[in-house]
């Protein structure tokens, strides 16, 4: 029955942890860019420059 208890709390700890990185991650902006993400794809690529042949 301790392990169980053990267990329990360790679980809610955890939870606690993701919230909190999750609650400082929003607080800092890393969410608020939603537009970039889904367009960049249609950005085209620089080209490749190519190396000076002798």
């Amino acid at each position: 029955m301790k392990i169980m208890l053990f267990l329990i709390l360790m679980s809610l700890i955890l939870a606690a942890g993701f919230l909190l990185v999750y609650l400082w991650a929003a607080g800092n902006g890393q969410f608020e860019d939603d537009y970039t993400p889904s367009v960049r794809i249609l950005f085209d690529d620089p080209l490749p420059v190519e190396e000076e042949k002798e």
